[in-house]
This record gives structure tokens, C-alpha cells and sequence, in this order.
């Protein structure tokens, strides 16, 4: 039995084709309109209310991008190869047969969950395998209540696809009952609506940002040189963050202060850095103390005037673990809870680095994200997009990260990329404070 969505089985063009122009049309000079007023907004996001203006802007253009592919797949029919990523990969269909056990997937809904598209469709018991732990009991809730009750699937969840992408799925589907009533089969539609819950979450935490900070207060808060969005670290008057950035890269950087109530010694203590290393070489670190023994302006501060005599020393990324650990017990400051040294040529284009504690570097190329933990050298390309994070983040803060692999992969500068970064873990809850930076590897 076809699922009357099948995205393989083209239905019957509408008789109202004309009509669907016609919306088609609508959209278009809709998004227009909207995109005009964005760009001649004078909101420039440096405050609360810009910030907050502009993620509303950006949520209604997705959502009129969305619609507008929508409608233009409803005129032409499915297309019969969509081009990954594009928008309308985002949207499949399925139908499970309860009495042959058979199922049957659109090609689209195998890029959706990142499946080869000559492997075999999943059966209902095994759909829960690309499903994360915490979403599975809804998933099997919304099964059973079709399949059981007869009632008619609507509901979210998330999946972990095989390059260890995290994606939000939209599932609707009804069951398919046979001439004596019972359910024969289940069809859905399956649509991945990761960019739009991203629109809507940043929207979500400008809007709180704003009721936190009033436009009084927020005017006298000077926004960070890099990235706009994020606040600048308390150090950042005592030592700049090279805006040129270094041979061969493009640098951007932004603090993110904690949003959580903790204890004094436990906030104000990440650090991010680029500096030289070695002839063009570039030494480019993030890190996070295990406390704060002295004012937050001069704790981070000092650590990094003593990686920057470091690297002038010739002190190689590898030996800096053991090399800050010894420094460090010699003054006030208290020890390294984790950070990342990475060293980067630009003639071969070559990364080593070396950390200590949980975070490890995260490279983004072609529209996809993974971490180079177990690893300690690696070739960049052009392109490439490197990110470092500390410690402050919450751990499934890495798979959020990486999730914004189709995002990233669309910034056009380093800049850029951390306004991606910093807007989706913004408002995030964290007792520390947390540091990123992006490194993009110029041509």
C-alpha cells in the first residue's frame, strides 16, 4: 500500500496550479520585503534589542525560504535527485507495513538521517537506533499511540546520523487501516527542522537577554570587537586579540560570561589567544582555570602573557602542557582545569596541538563537523574552519557545536562564524564563563 506522501510516487499535479503560482509568487516578494526592511533596519545588533530584532528577521526569512521550496515542490512534484543539503533534501516520507514487515523510505529521508542511499530502509524497531537516549520514549510513545489508538503522529525528536551530526526531526504520520479496520501500515512524513528551531531558539535567548539587560543598561555595555554579540573578557583592555589575524588565517574570538549563579572562584577564568610561534608560524590557544585566586582581569591576562614568552622562546604547542603546569606553580595563579595549544603553518598548512582536560579541537569542512580528539597533527585545506571551545560549556555543548556544521559551512568570515557559534549558546546555562575561537584557513 503507497503512502499517499510518498516522495517517490508523484500524486496527481493539483488542478489549481495556477493558484500555487500565484502563492509562489506571494512568497517571494514577501521574503523580499522582509530581507529589505532587515538590511535597512538600523538596528546594528550591538545591543539587546538589535540582537533580539535581528534573529526575529532571520527566523521569518528561514521560515519564508522554507515555504517558498515547499510550494515549488508542490507545482513541479518531487525531484528526483535533491541536491544534499538543499531544502528540499529536508523533507521524506516513509510507509511501514505491519503485516510484511516491509518498509519503504524517499530517497530524500535517507539523507535526512544520513543513511546510504543503497542500504535498507529501517523498520519501526529499529528507528530508535539513530534516535538520541533522552527523545527514544517519545518517539516509541508516538508510535504506539498511532499503531495502538489510532492516533495520528505530530511530534519532534532527535538524531544522531553516522558522521556524529546531531539533527532535530519533525515526524507527522497517520496509520493505514485495512477493509476490516485494522492497521495495516504506518506512512510519515519526516522533515529535519534543525535550522528552524536554531532560528527560534536564538530568538528565544535574545528575547531573554533583553528582559535581563534593559535598553538603559545596555547602552553603556560596549559589545566586543569580536565577535558584536558576545561581551569583552575582563582582560580584554590589558591584552588585544590580533584583529589582522596571522599568515594564512582569519581569527575571530568571543567570551561568553556565566549565566548562572556560582561561586566567586569558579567564574571570570578562560582565556583565548593568537600569537606568534615561529617565523610565520602561529600559536593559537584557549583555556580555563581551576579557580580564580586573584582579580579577573589579571588572572587569564597574565597566563597569557606567559604562553606568548613561551612561544617567543620557541616553546613548540606539544611541551606547553607541562611547561605552563611548572610555571604556574610558582605563583599565585591557580592550575590549568583544561585548554588547547594548537600550532599552525601556513606554507604546509599543517595543525598539531596538544591539550589538556576534555575539549579538543573541532574541524568543520564541506558542511560537516568532528572532533580531532586522538589525533596530533592534521593537513588543513582552504576553506576549513577550525573551532576551539573551553571547558565552560556544558558537555553536550560539543554535539550543539557540531550540529552547526550546514550553518558554519555558509559563514563568510571567521567573524561571522562566531556570531553563528555564540548565538546558539548564548544564553545557554553555565556557572563559568566559557571562551571560542575560530580559526578559517585562508586560500
Amino acid at each position: 500500500m503507497s503512502s499517499p506522501l510518498s516522495a517517490d510516487h508523484p500524486a496527481a499535479q493539483p488542478s489549481g496550479r495556477g493558484a500555487v503560482e500565484d502563492l509562489i509568487s506571494q512568497a517571494r516578494r514577501l521574503k523580499g520585503d522582509v530581507d529589505a526592511v532587515r538590511r535597512d533596519s538600523r538596528g546594528d545588533g550591538t545591543d539587546p534589542r538589535g540582537r533580539w530584532q535581528r534573529a526575529l528577521y532571520d527566523l521569518a526569512l528561514h521560515q519564508l525560504t522554507d515555504l517558498d521550496a515547499h510550494l515549488a515542490q508542490l507545482r513541479d512534484g518531487p525531484a528526483p535527485a535533491p541536491r544534499p543539503g538543499s531544502l528540499l533534501s529536508r523533507v521524506g516520507s516513509a510507509e511501514w507495513n505491519l503485516l510484511t514487515d516491509e518498509a519503504e523510505w524517499s530517497g530524500e529521508l535517507f539523507q535526512i538521517l544520513g543513511r546510504a542511499p543503497d542500504s535498507a530502509p529501517l523498520s519501526l524497531d529499529e528507528l530508535p537506533s539513530l534516535v538520541i537516549a533522552e527523545d527514544r520514549p517519545k518517539l516509541t510513545a508516538m508510535v504506539t499511540g498511532c499503531l495502538v489508538d489510532g492516533r495520528p503522529i505530530d511530534g519532534e525528536f532527535r538524531i544522531v546520523r553516522p558522521d556524529d551530526t546531531v539533527r532535530t526531526v519533525h515526524m507527522m504520520g497517520e496509520p493505514v487501516l485495512d477493509a476490516d479496520g485494522s492497521t495495516a501500515s504506518m506512512w510519515a512524513v519526516l522533515r529535519d527542522v534543525s535550522e528552524l528551531r536554531r532560528s527560534q531558539r536564538a530568538v528565544s535567548e535574545t528575547r531573554d537577554s533583553l528582559h535581563r539587560c534593559p535598553p538603559a543598561a545596555a547602552a553603556g555595555q560596549r559589545a566586543a570587537v569580536e565577535p558584536r554579540e558576545a561581551v569583552p573578557p575582563p582582560w580584554h583592555g590589558l591584552l588585544r586579540f590580533p584583529h589582522r589575524g596571522r599568515p594564512g588565517l582569519d581569527l575571530a574570538a568571543g567570551y561568553l560570561p556565566p549565566t548562572a549563579p556560582a561561586p566567586p572562584a569558579a567564574r571570570y577564568d578562560c582565556w583565548y589567544d593568537a600569537c606568534p610561534l615561529a617565523d610565520d608560524e602561529s600559536l593559537l590557544s584557549v583555556g580555563q582555570l581551576a579557580g580564580r585566586a586573584v582579580e579577573p582581569a589579571q588572572g587569564p591576562a597574565m597566563l597569557i602573557g606567559a604562553l606568548r614568552a613561551l612561544a617567543a622562546a620557541g616553546t613548540r604547542p606539544a611541551h606547553l602542557p607541562d611547561r605552563v603546569d611548572r610555571l604556574l606553580e610558582g605563583t599565585a595563579l591557580p592550575p590549568v582545569r583544561s585548554a588547547l595549544y594548537c600550532g599552525y603553518r601556513p606554507g604546509t598548512r599543517t595543525l598539531s596541538w596538544a591539550r589538556t582536560g576534555r575539549p579538543a579541537p573541532l574541524l568543520f569542512r564541506a558542511g560537516a563537523g568532528r572532533g580531532l580528539a586522538g589525533q596530533a597533527e592534521v593537513t588543513l585545506e582552504a576553506g576549513d574552519l577550525l573551532l576551539l571551545h573551553t571547558g565552560g560549556l556544558a558537555p553536550e555543548a560539543e554535539q550543539r557545536l557540531i550540529a552547526l556544521a550546514p550553518d558554519l559551512a555558509g559563514a563568510g568570515s571567521a567573524e561571522d562564524a562566531v556570531r553563528i557559534v555564540t548565538g546558539s549558546l548564548g544564553a545557554s546555562p553555565r556557572q563559568d564563563d566559557a571562551c571560542v575561537l575560530v580559526a578559517r584557513v585562508t586560500p
